[in-house]
């Protein structure tokens, strides 16, 4: 079911740093203050996730708070900055040629993505329109 379309999420997802993980769970461990309670105040919706810390943190000590790497397109480290220092010149274009060479391994030609491109940009659009 979930959220109706349009509507923006009030509380998007936080972003909590290993040292304010470590903070939170120290709290919880010495007995000093319940999750539910610190989750109240923080503005979580539940203390689960608290509890997720907590055993982390039982099982590897302060190293298991770390975050994880968000996937995501390394591209776009590139493509949205206007200006690149040398260093980041070079693994840019780096990476450009190692897809291409992925590609052509694969039996891609340029041509062809940008043809296949185009063919999945038009659907969309034709799949819009019908809306």
């Amino acid at each position: 079911m979930g959220r109706p379309k349009g509507i923006k999420n009030e509380n998007p997802s936080r972003y909590w740093s290993k040292e304010e993980k470590y903070e939170f769970v120290k709290l919880i461990i010495s007995g000093e203050v319940s999750a539910n309670e610190l989750a109240r105040s923080n503005g979580m919706k539940s203390s689960g996730m608290l509890a997720t810390w907590v055993k982390r943190f039982r099982e590897g000590g302060i190293e298991a708070l770390t975050n994880k790497r968000k996937p995501g397109n390394p591209m776009t480290r590139f493509q949205t900055r206007k200006v690149l220092t040398p260093m980041e010149q070079l693994e840019y274009e780096n990476m450009k040629l190692r897809i291409e060479n992925e590609r052509l391994k694969k039996g891609y030609t340029a041509e062809e993505v940008m043809a296949l491109k185009e063919r999945n940009r038009s659907k969309r659009n034709i799949k819009s329109s019908k809306i």
